[in-house]
């Protein structure tokens, strides 16, 4: 390690809020497709892709060209929604037109969790109730409210109080839908739930859920943050379901690799917003030009050739290499959005350290710590594939 490496790694402990007490300090120095380089040149394969977020790889042309060509126009205007700035009107149209009717207005935000917590006040304030419920492990982030709704009580404990009148369900179990009733607002989940190590909803439980909130008036929210532009094989993971939420939540690829979210909904629900009183949710960066010009660009991507069909291939190469190493039954997910399940959380920690150290970027999940993530840029080649499957199998019988 040189001097000024010393130095920087100094500075990033002694100024830098550490969350956790090992990170791994790998400086990275650039990226290019599904490569990450540190500043020694080592190469490492991104097979997390910033937990799904870098999903079209690192300096993708594309958006590099359309964030470049938005740099020489202008940066940030004014509050989100006073100004008509055309990246935002055109990311919206683009958005929609994939989009069911009833889903036909679009709130842009700086993130996935400010998107979730837009979605609850809009949930709260067109329905007029005040009962909130989620699903037990769900994580939808980490501010006050959109912590209120996370699954886990180890990771919320130290925060209380929080939200009131939030009640927790059993993910994929049809029985615990009781849980929404008359009172409720809003039910928050995910169409494959995330922090568990991507386990997928059963389409009966989902169609139940979605039956209850017709029958007690209740809004169902989706959150699509991870499994969103195209992860799964589909460009949004409820259409496989014939389930259409009546609030979608949008974020990380759908920034294109740069802060964005969205919260969508229809045209009746959103107004609830703009009155008694008007400006319901505001926000200052949200749907900032250079990010939603680069979210077009995204868009740009996934229509190219067969880009979703060769997402499913991808996901299903994968899960054909690891299962004979692993079983089928270990391995959890849809698509480019899969997890491998090891005996204990220490088993999954030494091989995710291997990994780092062979030029292989792997992660574990929240709730879920004896589980591989496995979320590569949908761009990554097959032959890339293989060398990063080898690796990992490399590391199970080593560690």
């Amino acid at each position: 390690m040189n001097i000024k490496n010393s130095i920087l790694r100094t500075q990033f402990f002694q100024n830098l809020a550490q969350l956790c007490d090992n990170p791994p300090c790998v400086e990275i120095s650039h990226g290019k497709n599904c490569f990450l380089y540190d500043t020694s040149g080592k190469e490492y394969i991104d097979f997390i892709s910033g937990i799904s977020v870098s999903s079209f790889g690192h300096n993708n042309k594309k958006i590099i060209d359309a964030v470049k060509c938005q740099l020489d126009k202008h940066l940030h205007i004014m509050v989100y929604g006073e100004y008509i700035i055309s990246p935002q009107v055109e990311l919206a149209e683009k958005v929609l037109s994939y989009l069911p009717e009833n889903l036909s207005k679009v709130y842009l935000t700086n993130s996935g969790t400010e998107a979730i917590e837009g979605a609850m006040k809009l949930a709260k304030r067109y329905t007029g109730k005040h009962k909130i419920v989620a699903c037990k492990n769900a994580y939808h982030g980490s501010t006050q409210g959109a912590l209120s709704i996370m699954g886990n009580e180890f990771y919320k404990q130290a925060y209380r109080p929080l939200l009131p009148c939030v009640e927790f369900m059993e993910y994929n179990n049809s029985s615990d839908v009781d849980f929404i009733d008359d009172n409720t607002a809003c039910v928050v989940m995910e169409p494959i739930q995330s922090e568990t190590g991507y386990n997928p909803a059963n389409p009966d439980y989902l169609i139940k859920v979605r039956e209850k909130c017709d029958e007690t008036g209740a809004l169902l929210i989706l959150d699509e943050v991870q499994s969103g532009m195209g992860r799964t094989g589909s460009l949004f993971a409820f259409e496989k379901y014939g389930v259409v939420p009546d609030i979608l939540v949008l974020a990380k690829a759908f920034g294109g690799g740069f802060p964005l979210g969205a919260f969508i909904s229809s045209d009746k629900i959103m107004k609830s917003l703009s009155e008694n009183p008007p400006l319901g949710h505001i926000t200052t960066f949200g749907g900032h030009p250079v990010s939603c010009v680069a979210s077009l660009a995204a868009f740009d991507i996934i229509n190219e050739n067969n880009f979703l069909y060769a997402v499913k291939e991808k996901g299903n190469l994968i899960r054909t290499l690891l299962n004979n190493n692993f079983g089928e039954e270990n391995i959890t997910g849809e698509g480019l959005m899969l997890a491998i399940n090891f005996e204990s959380e220490q088993k999954c920690q030494n091989v995710i350290s291997y990994c780092l150290d062979k030029g292989l970027i792997a992660d574990w999940f929240l709730f879920a710590p004896n589980r591989l993530r496995i979320t590569p840029p949908l761009v990554i080649e097959n032959d890339l594939i293989q060398k990063a499957c080898n690796i990992i199998i490399e590391a199970d019988k080593n560690t």
